[in-house]
């Protein structure tokens, strides 16, 4: 009666992946409810994931030492063989699966700011300090998974041949069950760990954020959910004698643990053991798989993971959202450079991508963002079912076991394609029928000065007359006693000097203008004018200083004096979106025959023209809008600033920027004063080196050239203040 009781409480009670499941579910719900009251429940999960982290490289270790000391020599070899197979196996899937979710981006305009990436090389990573352990103890301590693995690995195979390890071996192999004893009992807190971190997500998370990104998560999701739910379980099913069912029933726990910690490496002891439990089902000889399954999992794990490479899906992403997309003839270069840089962290193979391919840098940030809100956390599912995949596949190999049935293999290949490119598509249709505004040019035109200052007096030309002035007098001189700065401009000189959507004039150069005037002291007036009327207008005294984005070359050096100068610009090509590739780099172009290049109407640059491709046609415009304008196919390219073309490219947003490489040729900008005027060019110098010094010209630069955000304080929606009225609890610091 006794053992009945026991037997009907037993099958009443939720299994662990249950529980876990529903403190995933009441997490949210209370974090949706309460808001930022309950971020602190934060600390729950914080200490569920540490205790998980406590013994997990321990574990890697000694199952390392443990599995490969107990193999006969030809048995590792044979071990790593197969090991490799289903890893290349696994890796071709996950690219394959990368490249046709291109399919799910819709046919948008974009286009974005200039980006330092156009023009900048990001540094690499250090191989052998990640692989090559120096100090063992170090890489423990700091968490060098590949160098504890290599290390361990060493032990590992060291032990094979050592003829009386037989104490050693059995020491090793208490520890490693008084380890995995450890995570089991901590594995029994995951509902309550998990409750706490879904909690703090729910309640801190801004919707904002993913608002852009809304297009590469939902095809970032619905990969992740396809390749750990169908893609390599039934890879599984088609290649080994476990059944699509029993590994997900099985894995599900772990599966939702590394979903919900976003994390691999805290489940990373609990899929050893999963696994052993489905070898006791269906090996003939589960001690020798057990041995196979301690090596595999842990070694897999220092790999590039299916769920970490799904990740370079953003590479693409953000070329399609930034109006730099990437053709298709440059994926198998983006197959071999992510898999390559992958075995490095993906904060720092991220970069490296969106610098080789020349992708604006920027969208870092938003890969940042979509990491933290979907990404890490569909991305450990993904890669728990990755190591899972991989030890399965290789223990059956090596029992014997492997199923090979070409016919089933290829229907399973037909079907897993058609389900991929089919709701790619689907995502593609959903994003493409709902209403979507192109809202580069409205940033632009939107923008307003990044600092208040007095207003400022705009003339569209100068005067017939005015006051008249005794030019003996320095300028800085003549400012003071008039108490008024005045300032000329260029029209339309994005993003120097423009105006804006409400008519303000606006940009870098003219609120360094009116910066400059208000430390002074004195009001300030502002003159737009013809590139030919820059000089007369200095001789005369009309303006004390041009500040709008005036190149400094020898031609402008003869009739002016500068200050030092404030920024470099880049000299790039403007192109249509597909002809980027073309004008990529320096061999590239030089291997166009009699190109039609546009250039601005400036002598430094039809001269640097000539020089570069004396074969072209080059045509003169007086206004680079023209180049723009102009009739399609008119003119191949423009040869302008990387900086100034990104800004005319959110206006135009069918073009982009070329900068190419390795030539990257900058341009100084300074501002011009009357020649000869060399108290106004020192005082000019000093205050732009104050202002580098204090971060004004950074700050500025950020603003109006790179179009960065500014982070600001938000609270997020919640039941408890949105809807019920009551306090909304601490704010949450959001981009």
């Amino acid at each position: 009666m006794k053992r009945t009781c026991e037997a009907t409480l037993e099958k009443a009670a939720l299994s662990l992946s249950s529980q876990i499941l529903i403190g995933l579910i009441l997490g949210l719900i209370v974090g949706l409810f309460f808001g930022a009251w309950v971020e602190p429940l934060g600390v729950l999960g914080d200490a569920f994931v540490l205790l998980l982290q406590m013994t997990v490289l321990p574990y890697l270790a000694v199952s390392l030492m443990v599995g490969l000391g107990a193999l006969r020599p030809e048995g590792a070899a044979r071990l790593a063989w197969r090991a490799g197979g289903a890893l290349l196996i696994l890796w071709s899937l996950a690219f394959g699966t990368i490249f046709i979710s291109s399919l799910a981006y819709p046919n948008w305009e974009s286009a974005s700011f200039f980006s330092s990436n156009l023009v900048a090389s990001s540094s690499g990573f250090d191989f052998l300090s990640l692989f090559i352990p120096a100090n063992p103890f170090s890489s423990l301590a700091n968490t060098v998974v590949p160098a504890v693995v290599v290390f361990s690995g060493a032990v590992g195979v060291a032990l094979i041949g050592q003829a009386e390890k037989a104490g050693l071996m059995a020491g090793l192999q208490t520890f490693k069950n008084a380890l995995s004893s450890i995570t089991t009992f901590v594995v029994r807190l995951a509902p309550i760990g998990i409750f706490g971190i879904a909690a703090r997500a729910a309640a801190t998370l801004s919707l904002d954020q993913a608002r852009s990104l809304q297009v590469y998560m939902a095809a970032y999701v619905v990969c992740a959910l396809l390749m750990a739910t169908w893609t390599l379980p039934a890879l599984i099913a088609c290649l080994t004698p476990y059944r699509w069912l029993d590994v997900m029933r099985t894995m599900r726990g772990a599966l939702i643990t590394a979903f919900a910690t976003g994390s691999v490496f805290v489940v990373l002891s609990v899929l050893v053991e999963r696994s052993k439990v489905l070898m006791q089902e269906k090996s003939d000889d589960p001690e020798r798989d057990e041995h196979f399954v301690d090596v595999v999992i842990p070694v897999a794990f220092t790999f590039p993971s299916v769920g970490k490479l799904l990740s370079i899906n953003f590479i693409i992403f953000a070329g399609w959202v930034s109006g730099y997309s990437l053709p298709y003839s440059q994926y198998p270069t983006l197959g071999i450079a992510g898999l390559a840089s992958y075995f490095g962290a993906t904060v720092s193979a991220i970069p490296f991508l969106l610098d080789l391919f020349q992708i604006p840098s920027d969208t870092f940030q938003m890969f940042l963002v979509a990491d933290n809100v979907v990404g890490g956390r569909f991305g450990a599912m993904l890669a728990a079912m990755h190591l899972v995949a991989v030890a399965l596949i290789t223990t059956s190999a090596m029992s014997g076991a492997l199923v090979w049935a070409p016919f089933q293999i290829l229907r399973y290949l037909l079907v897993t394609c058609v389900l991929t490119v089919g709701l790619m598509l689907g995502v593609n249709f959903l994003f493409d029928v709902g209403e979507h505004q192109y809202e580069g040019y409205e940033q632009l035109v939107s923008m307003r000065a990044r600092f208040e200052y007095p207003e400022a007096d705009v003339f569209d030309s100068l005067p017939d007359e005015m006051a008249p002035e005794d030019l003996s007098q320095d300028a800085v001189a003549r400012i003071l006693n008039r108490g008024i700065i005045r300032v000329g401009f260029s029209k339309g000189r994005l993003p120097w000097a423009f105006r804006n959507a409400e008519g303000e004039l606006v940009g870098f150069d003219i609120e360094m203008a009116r910066m400059l005037a208000s430390e002074l002291g004195v009001e300030i007036e502002l003159y737009r004018l013809s590139r030919d009327e820059y000089a007369p207008a200095l001789e005369a005294g009309r303006v004390d200083v041009i500040m709008s984005g005036i190149p400094l070359t020898t031609s402008m050096l003869a009739k002016m004096s500068f200050s030092r100068p404030y920024v470099d610009e880049t000299i790039a090509f403007v192109v249509k979106d597909h002809l980027r590739q073309e004008f990529g780099s320096r061999d590239d172009v030089t291997e166009l025959k009699s190109p039609q290049i546009a250039v601005p109407d400036l002598p430094y640059y039809v001269d640097k023209l000539k020089r570069y491709l004396p074969e072209a046609e080059i045509t003169v415009l007086p206004n680079v809008r023209d180049f723009f304008r102009a009739e399609p196919g008119k003119f191949a390219a423009l040869l302008y600033t990387a900086e100034s073309g990104s800004a005319y490219s959110l206006v135009y947003p069918e073009f982009t920027v070329a900068v190419p490489r390795p030539d990257i040729l900058k341009v100084p900008l300074a501002y011009a004063v009357r020649r000869g005027d060399e108290h106004m060019v020192e005082v000019l110098s000093a205050w732009i080196e104050l202002k580098k010094r204090d971060g004004s010209i950074e700050t500025l630069f950020d603003h109006w050239v790179l179009g960065k955000a500014v982070y600001s304080d938000t609270r997020r929606w919640s039941v408890w203040h949105d809807v019920l009225g009551f306090s909304p609890g601490p704010t949450v610091r959001a981009r």
